[in-house]
């Protein structure tokens, strides 16, 4: 029986996992994929130690880290997880597992704009991640849906490849940080079209153009959406953990939820700020707060 099975691959995840072997637990780590939503991070110049960075780069050295701890990790993605007398048995396609407690640090997924169009030519010209497929875009004209952070650090990437870059966004001003509306600003590739919705993608066997809600066609080779994402919280949902209204679990300062010894961390808590050195400490909280739980109960 595990002390503790973190749900979860990525940063928040494995930075539990350091934390939980240092408190002697016997510690699993479960995920598909090992790394993130920060592997696909063109630059990260924000996380201490680190002034800059690769997204791929910063998760190699923190899944390193976790491998010299000797923390398990099995290469399996969960399917059920299981409220018990004992505490949780987490299901994969493999195996069962036991644990007094469980975190869950599953991340998100990229929320799809839901115009017409858009599944048709997904993977081509249609795309969610800038650092996957930008090279792909070379001397093209491509656009970005979206103003936040994440959107213009995508056009700010493109640009390095793409002739041409448009940021398409329906409010009057993107809300980048301002470094980022700096370099943005300072980059004579990258043009906003505001106070636009993208309303039909348009091609023929590839991406060609897009039309927006103002009448105006912009043709484009490449379309990257970054509308937001959406948390994966469905295998916490059976087990009564409360959530907000986007579906995130709601954490107290330690990642404790409202059931007791199940953890969230991540982007997947209704934690306002989403970066990476946030879901690392909110899963070395939730770490913390499963060593208390277990000791507690070893005591009584």
């Amino acid at each position: 029986m595990y002390d503790l099975v973190i749900v979860g691959g990525g940063v928040a995840g494995l930075g539990a996992a350091i934390y939980a072997k240092r408190f002697g637990m016997n510690v699993l780590v479960l995920s598909d994929f090992f790394g993130g939503t920060i592997t696909k991070t063109h630059l990260v110049e924000n996380y201490p130690g680190f002034a800059s960075v690769t997204g791929l780069e910063l998760a190699e050295s923190i899944i390193d880290h976790v491998k010299s701890t000797e923390a398990e990790m099995r290469p399996e993605k969960v399917e059920s997880i299981e409220k018990t007398d004992a505490g949780f048995t987490v299901k994969t396609a493999k195996e069962s597992y036991v644990a007094h407690t469980v975190l869950l640090a599953t991340g998100t997924h990229h929320r799809k704009l839901g115009a017409p169009g858009e599944a048709e030519f997904t993977n081509k010209g249609v795309s969610y991640c800038a650092t996957c497929d930008g090279p792909f875009f070379r001397g093209k004209v491509v656009a970005v849906v979206g103003g936040s952070d994440s959107a213009v650090k995508e056009s700010l990437l493109l640009s390095e490849f793409a002739k041409h870059v448009y940021v398409i966004y329906r409010g009057k001003e993107v809300r980048p940080e301002p470094i980022n509306k700096k370099r943005m600003d300072a980059n004579p590739k990258i043009e906003v079209i505001a106070e636009s919705n993208v309303v039909e993608i348009i091609g023929d066997g590839t991406l060609k153009k897009v039309k927006l809600d103002t009448g105006k066609e912009v043709d484009l080779e490449g379309l990257f959406i970054e509308i937001g994402r959406i948390p994966q919280t469905d295998l916490a949902k059976n087990l009564g953990v409360e959530m907000n209204n986007k579906g995130e679990i709601k954490i107290d300062t330690f990642s404790n939820t409202n059931v007791p010894g199940f953890y969230a961390a991540g982007d997947v808590t209704d934690t306002e700020w989403k970066q990476a050195i946030v879901g690392v400490a909110e899963g070395v909280k939730a770490s913390y707060s499963a060593y208390n739980y277990i000791s507690a109960k070893v005591e009584a």
